[in-house]
């Protein structure tokens, strides 16, 4: 080697990558939970986009006291009587704590007004009232980070059919997947209201294609690190890739580029 030539540094492995960021959400959790701060991540998407898999990546190395997953059942009769952020709100984290809502309220945006089981009235209430309630939260000291995972068409359906034959998956087949391929379109039109409408300044939303499940995962990892603060913070590894991950101004009435 002359030295004129530059050795190339190896490439990581998937692996070693997911080592190196998942050391670093520990570094963020330690920050949380010394200064009691409070964080809360939204991850929502069709189904089969990769949510399950992406909160497994993200909570694996980290502290079950003080990480929490949320994944709400459809609501009780009592719930259904109650204000429609009520049982939500329950869920928020609190000082020191990391929460991630595996779904949330956007259920209203999506499945709910989709599947024909809340009104239009409801529906638009909740368009209408979803922004200032996020910005009571972010005023109360809550940081919101808001992922929507965008797969296309043909690869839910090659999802859909694996989760069919394999034994370990099948306790994520429902009824409502089963109508996922049918109302394709109507879901397309649902999420593409719900992001333009609901991408505030408090609250924006960032667009991750997940098609890779292995890119998507990092890349979301890479942008959740890169947008909250703690000391020690390896920045040189949080690089995303702008063709997975697609933020866009509160203010742009223009869409990224997302599966039709």
């Amino acid at each position: 080697m002359t030295k004129f030539t530059k050795a190339l540094e190896p490439v990581k492995s998937h692996e070693d990558q997911l080592k190196l960021l998942q050391i670093e959400l520990v570094k963020l959790q330690k920050n949380i939970i010394q200064k009691g701060e409070r964080l809360l991540v939204i991850l929502e998407g069709r189904d089969t986009a990769g949510k399950d898999g992406t909160i497994k990546r993200i909570t694996e190395h980290l502290s079950p006291r003080d990480t929490r997953v949320v994944a709400l059942n459809k609501p009780s009769p009592r719930e259904e009587g109650e204000w429609y952020f009520q049982r939500y709100v329950a869920e928020l984290p609190s000082a020191g704590e990391f929460t991630i809502f595996n779904r949330s309220w956007y259920n209203r945006a999506g499945v709910e007004k989709v599947m024909g089981f809340c009104t239009d009235t409801q529906y638009k209430k909740f368009m209408n009232t979803v922004n200032d309630f996020e910005a009571l939260l972010v005023g109360s000291g809550i940081q919101i980070l808001k992922y929507y995972l965008d797969i296309t068409k043909d690869e839910q359906a090659a999802r859909l059919k694996s989760r069919e034959t394999d034994p370990l998956k099948q306790w994520k087949t429902s009824p409502i997947d089963q109508q996922a391929q049918k109302y394709w379109k109507t879901y397309s039109t649902a999420r593409d209201l719900m992001l333009k409408k609901t991408n505030s300044a408090d609250a924006p939303w960032t667009v991750i294609h997940a098609n890779d499940k292995k890119l998507a995962h990092l890349n979301l990892i890479r942008d959740l690190l890169s947008r909250v603060n703690y000391p020690q913070k390896d920045k040189k590894i949080l690089k995303v890739d702008s063709k997975i991950v697609v933020s866009w101004s509160a203010n742009s009435s223009k869409l990224p580029k997302l599966a039709p």
